[in-house]
């Protein structure tokens, strides 16, 4: 089992090199960012985890950036995206910042992907809603040309473009989790991923999802992938359960922080977390 750190990394918490650094130090395996680019005020798209949105949705730093400046004060920890919205890129774009992050890193960094909740986000950069997930994979069938092809073309109903040269190229193509809890994730990530990331799981659910990591690794035909779970709960007794149900590596999510005392209250809180795992 592995342990991470998942948190949305905003403009008035923690500093990302000061949380990288934290997060590597105290012995953790792994440090994924959440991403949005924007929220929008209309607010018409409920906020899954019900009531008002927190303020941190619309805080959020970059997460390519950010784990950028991250990959470069850090040696061992891995680098990921929980999850990225590639929908919101141009697979152009998003194929030389992956690749960059991951050269930067020396090969430590891990995409996560969903096709996102905010339908007004969606269409402010023109993807239609009711064809999100068809979106998503295509896009990501675009990137993985871009990083495994000297001239790469792709031609398909939301992504076009003819030969392109498209350097650095990523130390490997980065493992693709996928994420999601819906009735056809595995099928996504069976075909598509390298990994499933679900969210948030209620420990109530935890017969249901390992019986899908059963299913998971009956369908995988002897290739392994993994499963990360982000916002576990952070008891011993949840950790027991978790190794039980099947999961790879756990992510613990930080509280949003706040204030003159920001800083010292996220690394109070990873300390908390370190002294659960060892």
């Amino acid at each position: 089992m592995q342990f991470g750190i998942a948190t949305f990394l905003t403009d008035y918490g923690i500093e990302p090199v000061d949380l990288g650094r934290a997060v590597e130090e105290r012995g953790f395996d792994a440090l994924f960012l959440t991403e949005h680019t924007h929220i929008p005020v209309s607010r018409r798209s409920p906020y899954p985890g019900g009531g008002e949105l927190p303020r941190k949705y619309a805080h959020t730093h970059d997460p390519f950036v950010a784990l950028g400046a991250i990959a470069a004060v850090t040696e061992r920890v891995a680098l990921g995206t929980a999850v990225s919205l590639i929908n919101q890129h141009h697979p152009v774009n998003l194929a030389k910042e992956v690749a960059s992050v991951d050269r930067i890193s020396r090969g430590r960094f891990e995409l996560g992907i969903g096709p996102g909740w905010n339908t007004e986000e969606m269409r402010h950069h023109g993807v239609d809603p009711a064809r999100r997930t068809a979106a998503m994979l295509e896009r990501l069938a675009a990137l993985r040309a871009i990083w495994t092809q000297d001239e790469a073309e792709f031609h398909g109903e939301f992504v076009d473009f003819d030969p392109i040269w498209s350097w650095p190229k990523p130390t490997r193509v980065p493992p693709v989790l996928i994420g999601g809890g819906g009735p056809t994730v595995l099928d996504r990530v069976v075909e598509h991923g390298d990994g499933w990331i679900p969210l948030r799981l209620r420990l109530s659910e935890l017969d249901a999802f390992a019986a899908r990591v059963r299913e998971l690794r009956d369908r995988s035909a002897g290739r392994y992938r993994s499963v990360t779970i982000f916002g576990a709960v952070p008891t011993p007794e949840a950790l027991e359960s978790y190794v039980e149900a099947g999961a790879d590596r756990l992510l613990y999510a930080l509280t949003d922080q706040d204030g003159p005392g920001a800083r010292d209250a996220t690394l109070a809180e990873l300390d908390a977390f370190a002294n659960l795992i060892n």
